[in-house]
């Protein structure tokens, strides 16, 4: 008897506490969602000093209000403090330290070069979200420090299926080292003649008179990233002329070096297009 009596008096206690702690969390997003940051944050320190199953989550969304508040170093530094907390939400441990990376980056931008081993750590993260994330940011921060982020970029390069995701690691790798784009060396018996990778892009146009009046030389990777970005317009262009745009650059790279294509054009023109 005197158990059950128990049992009803904590759940009677219980249940104004269980109230508070919901309504405090409840206000707590509402405040973020509509922007309030600086009054959410409040709110979300509230539910994380209370304890509870909310006070891990909780700890999360303060450094998201510092994040949004444009507060950098301090969000990055709560975002620590989440992370410490060794959190059970792999999904949301996974945000905060991609949050981490944009911060640092961030920072770094602003001469705080202090933050650049967050970004150098994460190149080793277990999410390859994260590491493709920093491989990115620091890519974009110059080749002084990107170069840190060669082997994570050629990952990309080599293994990822979507093209906008290697494009952009193609052109990080342009600026920070052109010659990281190179093809792997092919493995050849000792007797056999050393092979030419073709590497470089040559254009020449010369008018109907001979005189030369374009001269372009550009990397082969770089070529490949312009000339898949031309306007529908010009691709149907040089459709017309018997040049499929889609497969150019496959035919192309089966042409061994200072192979020539020849283009003759409609007033006399001529085009010579070649690699080496």
């Amino acid at each position: 008897m005197r158990l059950a009596a128990g049992v009803l008096l904590a759940s009677l206690l219980a249940g104004p506490a269980l109230a508070e702690d919901s309504e405090r969390l409840r206000n707590a997003k509402t405040l973020f969602f509509d922007q309030k940051y600086a009054e959410a944050r409040e709110a979300w320190r509230g539910v994380a000093s209370a304890g509870g199953p909310d006070a891990e989550t909780a700890s999360y969304w303060v450094a998201r209000c510092s994040e949004s508040l444009k507060e950098d170093a301090r969000a990055l530094k709560e975002y620590d403090e989440y992370l410490a907390r060794r959190p059970a939400d792999r999904g949301l441990a996974e945000e905060a330290r991609t949050s981490r990376v944009g911060l640092a980056a961030r920072l770094v931008r602003s001469g705080r070069r202090e933050h650049l081993p967050v970004l150098k750590d994460a190149l080793a993260d277990p999410s390859k979200t994260v590491r493709y994330y920093a491989a990115f940011q620091l890519g974009g921060l110059g080749a002084d420090v990107g170069s840190a982020a060669v082997p994570v970029l050629k990952t990309i390069v080599r293994d990822e299926k979507d093209p906008d995701l290697v494009d952009r690691a193609k052109l990080l790798l342009l600026r920070i080292d052109p010659a990281a784009l190179a093809p792997e060396p092919v493995a050849r018996p000792s007797h056999a003649p050393p092979v030419k990778t073709a590497t470089w892009v040559h254009v020449r146009v010369q008018k109907a008179d001979g005189k030369p009046e374009v001269a372009i030389n550009v990397p082969l990777a770089l070529a490949e990233l312009i000339f898949k970005s031309l306007p529908d317009e010009a691709r149907r262009e040089l459709k017309l002329k018997g040049y499929d745009a889609d497969n150019f650059w496959t035919q192309l790279r089966k042409l061994g070096p200072t192979e020539i294509i020849h283009i003759q054009g409609e007033d006399g023109e001529r085009i010579d297009i070649w690699i080496e």
